[in-house]
């Protein structure tokens, strides 16, 4: 039995992150904000297989964590703001990054998914 092809990993990861499919780049892999497609609408790749679960929310925030957090404290040492003001302002940064990267995550941990021939994205069980 031969081996599969092998999928690159670099393109897949930067299709995902920019929310197109891992496989051809054109389609969709999200709809609705988080939801995967099934399947992709260009290429008709099954995408369904995918497990992200929490990891893109992991990602997200220990991302968001470890901007921000630095962010805050040379805030407040450099221009010692209101602490209401430095709450609001930083909820609204920390919301709206996390708001940004969360999907992009999401597309980038499917894509490594697919790449990687993971969770039903390859068939290794016919190979060994």
């Amino acid at each position: 039995m031969t081996q599969p092809t092998e999928r690159p990993l670099r393109p897949a990861l930067l299709r995902g992150w920019r929310g197109r499919c891992p496989n051809c780049g054109a389609g969709p892999v999200l709809h609705s904000y988080l939801k995967v497609h099934p399947t992709c609408p260009a290429c008709q790749e099954e995408l369904h297989h995918h497990r992200a679960d929490d990891g893109p929310a992991y990602l997200t925030i220990l991302v968001v964590g470890h901007l921000m957090a630095p962010m805050i404290l040379w805030a407040f040492a450099t221009f010692r703001p209101d602490p209401l003001v430095l709450a609001s302002t930083f909820t609204v940064g920390c919301v709206g990054l996390s708001l940004y990267l969360l999907p992009k995550f999401k597309g980038a941990l499917v894509a490594l998914q697919w790449a990687k021939r993971m969770h039903g994205f390859g068939e290794y069980a016919e190979y060994n």
